[in-house]
């Protein structure tokens, strides 16, 4: 394989048409190791599924025996008879979410209510990009934090398939000052336009005399392509004969699933699940989404159990923000405030409700407060799960949850 690219890079549209070939280039063309993550001692992966549009979380992890809940959801309540899934603490999990409702009785499965930040934004774009940045409401922050992660504590993540999104744009969370994941959704499909169209675009674009211009693309060029040629032959390693759900979420984990046991070294995965902004017609749209979220996640989890990786890894689950107490004209819900997140993994210390339910009768003008700050989380993650040091990522004065994971 190292020489097939070495080949490719000395013959490619690129380096044939500029004088200037980098010393870094002759590194890259080594290519990078082939040590799975898995085989590394203490080695441990995240994987990020974000829920976009605001799920409700009201109606996800339902308060089902209290009467302020119905009281403020008249129609739009989910009553005990219609199969809510019990967990603990008087909640249980929406009926459709039989796959994480499975991982909660293996022990496999933690919920965190009332998660937020003070000052809640409801705007859709600038409560994402709190949520990515790991910043708060009153600051604006340009870079994401496993992006900061990939640059201060990732000393093994020079090349950008170390952090990963399974889609076609890459997310806020995943650009740091000076390194970045990389955004693909199909590895084949992404190393034939490195291979034959990225390259060669650029070098009809790029004068030879801008030295540091063309330094700068060489770089991302053989980094790219690099890391497309890598992980289009270890897409070809495994392939998965669990059966997810028929759905572009459900395409995505199943490629995920597919990377990790093929041996790649990410050591973080993103994803999305959109379609949450449910303000017209909430009960249907909201019972699909649940049924592909519980469904996609439980097969993962199968599928990584399978090859031993799900002791090594932990799912995030969370949205930009939850909805409004009660329900609208619409029969749906508003943009509210705090919501519940979802952690999931065989390596989980703390498993169930962790925290109390959502204080109904102690609202903040119809709006939930929050119990817990999401950054209490990211820096909780950052530094027991993932090694790292979560103060210089995201700043001082975040609590632990400390025995967590």
């Amino acid at each position: 394989m190292a020489a097939t690219r070495r080949e490719f890079l000395r013959t490619s549209a690129l380096a044939s048409s500029l004088l200037l070939v980098p010393k870094f280039l002759h590194a890259l063309d080594r290519g990078p190791g082939l040590a799975r993550l898995a085989d590394a001692p203490g080695a441990r992966r995240l994987i990020v599924v974000q829920l976009s549009g605001g799920n409700d979380g009201l109606n996800t992890v339902i308060p089902y025996k209290n009467d302020l809940y119905y009281k403020a959801r008249p129609t739009l309540g989910i009553r005990e008879a219609s199969g809510i899934l019990p967990l603990e603490k008087d909640l249980g999990l929406h009926p459709t979410l039989k796959g994480l409702k499975g991982l909660y009785d293996q022990g496999h499965l933690a919920v965190l209510n009332s998660v937020g930040y003070p000052n809640p934004d409801r705007s859709h774009f600038r409560a994402m990009d709190i949520w990515q940045s790991g910043s708060g409401a009153d600051q604006v922050v340009s870079t994401g934090w496993l992006g900061r992660y990939l640059d201060s504590d990732c000393s093994d993540c020079q090349l950008p398939y170390h952090a990963l999104e399974v889609d076609d744009t890459l997310s806020l969370a995943l650009k740091g000052a000076t390194r970045k994941g990389l955004a693909l959704k199909n590895p084949g499909k992404f190393h034939q336009l490195t291979q034959n169209r990225l390259l060669a675009k650029v070098s009809q674009q790029t004068a030879p005399a801008h030295h540091a211009q063309v330094d700068y693309l060489y770089k991302t060029l053989a980094e790219t392509a690099s890391s497309a040629e890598y992980l289009y032959d270890k897409s070809k390693i495994y392939k998965s004969n669990v059966a997810y759900p028929n759905s572009e979420f459900g395409k995505n984990l199943k490629t995920t699933a597919e990377l990790i046991n093929s041996g790649v070294e990410s050591r973080v995965y993103y994803l999305a699940l959109s379609g949450f902004d449910t303000h017209v017609r909430q009960q249907e749209q909201q019972q699909r989404l649940l049924a592909d979220l519980g469904d996609g996640l439980a097969a993962l989890a199968h599928d990584l159990q399978q090859h031993n990786q799900w002791d090594n890894t932990l799912v995030l689950v969370f949205s930009e923000f939850g909805r409004r107490v009660g329900q609208n004209a619409s029969n749906g819900t508003d943009h509210g405030t705090a919501n519940n997140v979802f952690l999931l993994g065989g390596g989980l210390r703390k498993k169930g409700v962790l925290n109390d339910a959502p204080d109904l009768a102690n609202l903040d003008q119809g709006d939930l407060r929050h119990q817990v700050d999401f950054r209490s989380i990211y820096a909780t993650l950052l530094r027991d799960w993932l090694g790292a040091d979560d103060a210089a990522i995201l700043g001082t004065g975040f609590e632990h949850l400390n025995g967590l994971v």
